[in-house]
């Protein structure tokens, strides 16, 4: 772009402008704010927390997160997680590109990875927890989705131990559920997921 052109821009606070480039700079550019076309529209409550599993794979659930809706994914290290090393650098321009293609006027933070038990230890009790077990459930369209604070908890490719299993079907904000009779890879679990959850209660009524 050169000096004059117009683009729309967004900070995740004051909603979608229309600005003109004022200044090209050597490293970057002054831009001039000329009206505000869109006012600021915070999706749904969601978090996704995905266990940590092959680069190509969490890149995917990250890009895919972001068209979905979510507001924060977490990675976690589970007792079976088995991956890559973790570019955060590289997720977060996947999780910003996404947001720009989707339209969103915000852009999902990614976490650093952090064990499960520690996650859980922390829990804030108000934000319901959406338990995506392979051993069975209920199904999503029967399991009682209310409109609210959630995350999804997607575990990685070996499976949750027992003992995770076990802690987390005890939690009292935890609704486990299915995805169905075949076992999914993590991003396949993570993208039917968050489909199943915004068709119960994001925003796709919108």
């Amino acid at each position: 772009l050169k000096a004059g052109d117009d683009l729309l821009v967004f900070n995740g606070v004051d909603g979608e402008w229309r600005v003109s480039v004022a200044e090209v700079l050597k490293k970057g550019v002054i831009l001039r704010a000329e009206e505000q076309v869109r006012p600021q529209h915070h999706g749904p409550d969601l978090d996704l927390i995905v266990a940590v599993v092959k680069k190509a794979r969490v890149e995917t659930i990250v890009e895919k997160a972001a068209e979905l809706g979510a507001k924060r994914i977490r990675l976690t290290i589970t007792q079976r997680t088995n991956a890559d090393r973790i570019r955060l650098d590289r997720l977060d321009a996947i999780a910003e590109e996404a947001a720009e293609q989707t339209g969103r006027l915000d852009v999902p933070t990614v976490d650093d990875p952090v064990k499960l038990d520690t996650i859980l230890d922390g829990w804030d009790a108000s934000r319901r927890l959406m338990f995506c077990d392979e051993t069975g459930g209920a199904p999503v369209a029967s399991a009682v989705i209310e409109p609210g604070s959630w995350a999804i908890l997607i575990g990685p490719e070996g499976g949750f131990s027992p003992e995770e299993r076990e802690r987390l079907r005890a939690l009292p904000f935890t609704t486990a559920v299915s995805l169905g009779p075949r076992i999914l890879r993590a991003d396949t679990a993570a993208i039917a997921a968050m489909t199943l959850w915004q068709a119960a209660v994001g925003d796709w009524e919108r």
